[in-house]
């Protein structure tokens, strides 16, 4: 085989390659947004983030391997890269990761909280002995605030009277 036609299926191979690599990071997107909820401002930010950066990649990989032409070959390459990954791995690879992640972040949460407990005990007892000051201490201020009141009057009354 002639040396040209070995570099063009390298290419084509690396086509593949670049396709099935943009749909695997794609692949963990797709798994943070399954995690963590996105408003659609945030989803439309991260796709065109994605795709700037495959278009710089794919550019940079079209540049080096092929003088930056365009060959209908590569993107078809590509494109079958990312069927491929999609159809044998993919889509099971979102919902398998994205699960795990979820029970993890579950079972992290749980731990967290048995932990925490005591604290939160301890915590809600100040809040509750802080409270209980906190309105003896209004009680205590009415009486004080109306004793000082009637003498306030009293003292105007034997002031006037002199």
């Amino acid at each position: 085989m002639s040396q040209d036609i070995v570099n063009e299926v390298y290419f084509l191979l690396g086509s593949i390659l670049m396709g099935i690599i943009i749909t695997f990071v794609y692949d963990f997107i797709l798994i943070w947004r399954k995690v963590v909820r996105h408003t659609l401002f945030f989803i439309s930010l991260e796709d065109f983030a994605f795709w700037v950066a495959c278009a710089i990649t794919v550019f940079y990989m079209l540049y080096e391997e092929n003088d930056g032409i365009l060959r209908w070959f590569a993107v078809s390459g590509a494109a079958l890269g990312m069927l491929i990954y999609k159809k044998t791995i993919g889509n099971h690879f979102v919902e398998i990761m994205s699960t795990c992640i979820k029970k993890e972040i579950y079972l992290i949460r749980k731990i967290l909280s048995f932990v925490f407990r005591p604290i939160n005990w301890i915590l809600k007892k100040i809040k509750k002995s802080c409270g209980i000051l906190l309105r003896k201490q209004r009680k205590l201020a009415k009486y004080i605030k109306k004793k000082l009141t009637v003498f306030l009057k009293m003292l105007k009354i034997t002031l006037c009277k002199h």
